[in-house]
């Protein structure tokens, strides 16, 4: 990810999004996003994105990565209790750090490299979010799982935060591609609850905003002006450490 902010927690965060809900919101949007990429020419593969130093291969094959964790995590010891929510997963610490993040931009790099082509890229990316849902259908509501960092999470709150990957990271593809965001509502609707919780409908249209734009500026893909940032601070709102 490439905005930095403060992470807001809501509140009994810990009991979880439903797990169904968000399982079916990363199947919708993996989904639109493996659509979007299978329409990828040759030269635009190739094209830079917001997210430096990587181009488009190198974006898709981050998010390839991110979600690849999952059936590691899955098929490993569930631990005792979640002790770490969404929110709290963004916590700005050494996972953000420069030696982490310049890290993140070589596996993606790396893994890029690995693929024959684009089109083979795009079609690992399909092999690997099928098998993650359908992973994760077969667990039961509750489930834990400890991420890379050590984190025990529910798994619908780690989940959560793949949506957030591959629906955030989409809108940095479709605008490298010059093409209009394919975000599904699921999706967006879930962004938005995490980043301001589920009364987070009214506060964006205090803002003034439309959804997508909230959701472009709540994660640094468009500048805040000063009078944003006042109505922004007004209303209580932090937004979450995204890297």
């Amino acid at each position: 990810m490439t905005a930095s902010a403060t992470a807001r927690v809501p509140a009994g965060s810990l009991i979880g999004m439903d797990q169904g809900r968000v399982v079916e919101a990363f199947r919708l949007e993996a989904n639109e996003l493996a659509r979007a990429m299978t329409g990828v020419s040759t030269a635009e593969w190739s094209l830079p994105t917001r997210c430096v130093p990587w181009n488009v291969s190198d974006l898709l094959a981050h998010i390839r990565v991110v979600i690849a964790w999952l059936p590691g995590m899955l098929a490993a010891p569930a631990p005792p209790r979640a002790e770490v929510s969404a929110a709290e997963y963004y916590r700005s610490d050494d996972r953000f750090a420069p030696d982490t993040n310049a890290a993140r931009i070589t596996l993606a790099q790396d893994h890029a490299a690995t693929q024959l082509n684009g089109a083979a890229l795009a079609d690992d990316f399909n092999t690997v979010w099928q098998q993650v849902d359908r992973l994760c259908r077969t667990e039961p509501e509750g489930r834990v799982v400890r991420t890379r960092h050590g984190d025990p999470m529910l798994l619908s709150e780690f989940l959560l935060t793949r949506v957030v990957e591959v629906a955030v990271h989409g809108l940095d593809l479709a605008d490298a591609l010059g093409r209009e965001p394919w975000l599904t509502s699921p999706a967006a609707d879930l962004v938005q609850e995490l980043l301001l919780g589920p009364d987070g409908a009214a506060t964006v249209e205090k803002l003034g905003w439309d959804q997508l734009r909230f959701l472009h500026k709540a994660t640094g893909r468009e500048p805040i002006s000063k009078e944003e940032a006042s109505d922004v601070s007004r209303l209580g709102i932090r937004w979450l450490t995204l890297g």
